[in-house]
């Protein structure tokens, strides 16, 4: 397997650096995936304006949560779902939710498994997605434009997941409790 550089600042091409600086700020720390990422600017920066977009976005927290971590486990990324679970624990999301979510179901919680199935269902179908599935995501209380924040949600994870799994990108100390595989 070929490896991959996890940059620090100062080891980054020049044009990664503000925006790793900018991310460090953020987390308090630089994830591995924005490290990995940052060997390339155009996908670190492009990367960045779509994770800050996202975030000033409409959903809530847990809200963001349950779509990005429905998005890890559905393109099976064991970087993404462990920091995802993380994140979303830390958010407030239940216990319970998460593990549902983990194991491929849908969350009891039920605007989050509004959000859970229809992001599900536009990644497995590629976007070809059922009147009827876009009715029961605004049935709970959703808008019609706010589909297009779920799509985002899936643009920057398949960007995370993508460069995760293909550089086997290793999973930080702090995410390790929420360690998972495909299939587990």
């Amino acid at each position: 397997m070929q490896t991959f550089t996890l940059h620090t600042i100062d080891s980054a091409p020049e044009q990664s650096k503000p925006t790793l600086q900018a991310l460090t700020q953020k987390f308090g720390f630089l994830p591995n995936v924005m490290a990995t990422m940052a060997g390339n600017p155009v996908l670190l920066n492009g990367f960045a304006g779509s994770f800050g977009s996202f975030h000033g976005g409409s959903l809530d927290e847990c809200e963001k949560q349950a779509l990005l971590l429905t998005n890890a486990v559905t393109i099976q990324c064991p970087w993404t779902v462990a920091a995802h679970s993380t994140f979303a624990l830390e958010d407030g999301m239940a216990e319970s939710d998460v593990r549902a979510i983990r194991e491929g179901r849908l969350p009891a919680h039920p605007k989050y498994a509004a959000l859970s199935a229809l992001t599900r269902a536009l990644i497995q179908k590629r976007g070809h997605v059922s009147e009827a599935e876009i009715d029961r995501f605004t049935a709970a209380g959703y808008s019609q434009s706010q589909i297009f924040e779920v799509i985002t949600s899936i643009g920057i994870s398949t960007m995370a997941a993508t460069t995760t799994n293909m550089a086997g990108t290793p999973v930080e100390e702090r995410f390790k409790a929420q360690a998972w595989m495909p299939g587990h």
